[in-house]
C-alpha cells in the first residue's frame, strides 16, 4: 500500500486515454462502490496536500460517472 501512496505523489500528468483507462479499472475493481472509492482517494490526497493527485482523481471521477451512466454498463 505504501508503494501505491508514493506513486500517487509523482507529479505526472495523465493523458486523456490514461484517465479513461483508470476510470474503467476502478469500475472493474470496485463495481457499484467505485464512486465511493474515488471519493476516498480524493479525500486522502487532499488531506496529504497532493493538489496534482486531487486533480487527477477528480478527472477520473468525472469519467467514472460518465462510464457508469453509459448504456450497456452493469452498474
Amino acid at each position: 500500500m505504501a508503494a501505491v501512496l508514493e506513486a500517487a505523489r509523482l507529479p505526472v500528468k495523465l493523458s486523456d486515454w490514461e484517465l479513461w483507462a483508470c476510470a474503467a479499472e476502478v469500475i472493474r475493481q470496485h463495481g457499484d462502490s467505485a464512486p465511493l472509492h474515488v471519493a476516498e482517494r480524493i479525500g486522502c490526497l487532499a488531506i496529504a496536500g497532493d493538489v496534482a493527485g486531487v486533480q487527477a482523481w477528480k478527472a477520473i471521477a468525472k469519467r467514472v460517472d460518465e462510464l457508469s451512466r453509459s448504456p450497456g454498463t452493469t452498474n
